[in-house]
């Protein structure tokens, strides 16, 4: 159901030239990363992966340019290395999970810890967003916050941009040291 559901979302999804006002995705930065995306949807398709929607190659009609298709995999498992690295691109990767516990341990055994989402009702959506190890968690589909910090956890990396944490990195301090006054 999940997959059919993100299948959907994806097939709606218009990619192509950023200054259009229908596109919502634009091509990725460079030839480097539009071939490393593409190598880890192969890899993902060789380790036993689902293709629902996407796959290899370019949008129809979109030849020129670094332009990827939404991609959505189902049947993958946290061993898969779709599953196991950052992607940077518009390919989503379904795990499913027994129950909270599970989902908690397949969230937490990553290198990576960006960001996260969960959708279910507050309290317990909440309760596990603090057990999950990465810099942010959407609860039920919210979007960034500029004032609050946003910065990864592990490999995805340490420090923190926006909110006063984010301002704090330009700030020098100094300390005087020597005087009891």
């Amino acid at each position: 159901e999940a997959a059919a559901i993100a299948a959907e979302a994806a097939r709606n999804v218009t990619v192509g030239d950023p200054n259009d006002e229908s596109t919502v995705i634009g091509p990725v930065v460079s030839a480097t990363q539009y071939s490393r995306i593409q190598q880890l949807i192969e890899k993902g398709v060789g380790e036993g992966a689902k293709v629902v929607v996407g796959g290899p190659g370019k949008p129809d009609g979109l030849e020129t340019g670094y332009y990827v298709k939404p991609t959505v995999f189902s049947h993958v498992t946290n061993d898969m290395t779709i599953a196991r690295e950052e992607i940077f691109g518009p390919v989503l990767v379904l795990i499913g999970y027994e129950d909270d516990e599970d989902a908690v341990r397949i969230a937490n055994d990553t290198n990576y810890g960006l960001s996260g989402y969960i959708s279910g009702g507050e309290e317990r959506a909440k309760k596990i967003a603090r057990r999950i190890r990465t810099g942010d968690i959407h609860l039920n589909g919210a979007g960034p916050d500029f004032n609050a910090p946003f910065g990864g956890y592990r490999q995805s990396g340490n420090g923190r941009e926006w909110g006063v944490e984010g301002f704090e990195e330009f700030l020098e301090t100094k300390s005087l040291l020597g005087y009891n006054t």
